[in-house]
């Protein structure tokens, strides 16, 4: 067989069946499509998966970080220590509140947040600490904890690929969304284990900030549709404060409650995917393999290596989709992109310290961990569905082409 005749192998393909099909056809039946009766469902069943005591839906991670900043207190003005190797949604959502992101380098053996560059990217201006749990592998929380506690900062968590990850306390398991921090905000992009089309969500432990994030995510309305629908005299609503439309549907919420009911099998179908991997590549010179600390056990949303020196990522990366494989470079670094370039003032600045960052747009001397993330990295193939045979057909790949 040609290899162009051979199946193509995706990046990711979402699981979706029967089980989201007859939800779907459920919710239509009952003529409420929009935010309502399915989205408290799965509200519910989220936060008693996570463990939290609130949680709040909407239309992505995106907006559920722009609600959580703004919730904290943060706005024009303030710094929002943050990395900047993340998904550029991240960063975004400090600026929407007219904020400064600092951007803080991050560990080589997990992408995440550095908690010793943290402490010392903090000054007066900070507001707060925005972690990121990246590609489902959970950050420091711990240090990173400590580091806030200390200076009075709110932690906030982007656990946008982090549904069903754990961290492991006194010999517990903990799922990252309790929260651990002030907020946790999850996606339900196509690409995350746990899908409803696109969404969000945000938990917390605090009551009066879940009822501010149900206010934004409806324009600011002073009663919420079900109140109105349920009452039995006239409500005339008001609208106190600016809001935004950041809901979800019922048609979405119900698709992720089925999909929160597959999630335990799908990380357990993840982690052995992901111990087959390290067996067929854990030989190959100058190939570094992603690492689980011992207090983490990562939901593997994503299996990101690192490239031997020797090997260009972008020729390696053609020559697998030469062959019908799809993998992907790194995780991106925010101040690399056009949008954070200065054009007459500085939109974001390193953790060296207080003040503007003094590198050029396509380097920095503070982020070099980040940038050789993003330039070293690749994103392997990997979703429920995908056999052995592929995983053992990536592989070869892979070990073909860094010996070239």
């Amino acid at each position: 067989m040609l290899e162009s005749e051979r199946q193509r192998i995706p990046i990711y393909r979402p699981v979706l069946g029967a089980p989201e099909s007859d939800a779907v056809a459920r919710v239509i039946s009952t003529g409420w499509v929009t935010q309502g009766p399915e989205v408290s469902a799965f509200e519910r069943e989220f936060a008693a998966f996570v463990g939290a005591k609130h949680a709040c839906a909407v239309s992505s991670c995106t907006v559920a970080l722009h609600l959580a900043l703004r919730a904290v207190g943060v706005g024009p003005g303030d710094e929002v220590v943050v990395p900047s190797h993340s998904f550029i949604a991240t960063a975004n959502s400090v600026r929407y509140l007219g904020a400064l992101p600092v951007f803080v380098d991050v560990q080589p053996e997990t992408f995440n947040l550095d908690p010793a560059r943290v402490s010392r990217a903090l000054t007066p201006k900070t507001r707060a600490i925005l972690a990121v749990h990246q590609l489902g592998m959970p950050c420091d929380l711990a240090a990173l904890q400590a580091i806030a506690g200390s200076r009075g900062l709110p932690l906030v968590e982007d656990a946008a690929c982090a549904a069903g990850s754990e961290l492991l306390r006194e010999g517990r398991r903990e799922r990252i969304g309790l929260p651990h921090g002030d907020v946790a905000c999850f996606s339900f992009h196509p690409r995350k284990l746990l899908t409803t089309g696109d969404g969000g969500m945000l938990t917390t432990a605090r009551p009066e900030w879940d009822a501010q994030f149900r206010r934004w995510r409806q324009h600011g309305m002073s009663v919420s549709d079900a109140e109105r629908h349920e009452s039995s005299g006239v409500i005339f609503e008001t609208y106190t404060e600016l809001g935004y439309n950041y809901r979800l549907t019922d048609v979405q919420a119900a698709i992720g409650r089925e999909q929160l009911r597959r999630l335990p099998g799908l990380v357990e179908r993840r982690r052995d995917q992901v111990a087959l991997y390290r067996e067929l590549l854990r030989d190959i010179p100058g190939l570094v393999l992603p690492s689980e600390p011992p207090w983490a056990r990562s939901n593997w949303q994503s299996f990101c290596v690192r490239l031997p020196d020797r090997v260009d990522q972008r020729a390696f990366l053609q020559a697998l989709l030469d062959e019908g494989v799809a993998a992907r470079r790194g995780v991106m670094c925010a101040h690399r992109e056009p949008a954070y370039r200065s054009d007459g003032g500085e939109p974001w600045s390193c953790g060296s310290g207080p003040g503007r960052c003094g590198c050029g747009p396509g380097g920095c001397r503070e982020l070099r961990e980040s940038e050789r993330a993003q330039d070293r990295g690749v994103l392997l193939p990997l979703y429920d569905e995908m056999s052995r045979s592929d995983q053992e057909r990536v592989a070869g790949l892979v070990r073909r082409h860094c010996g070239r």
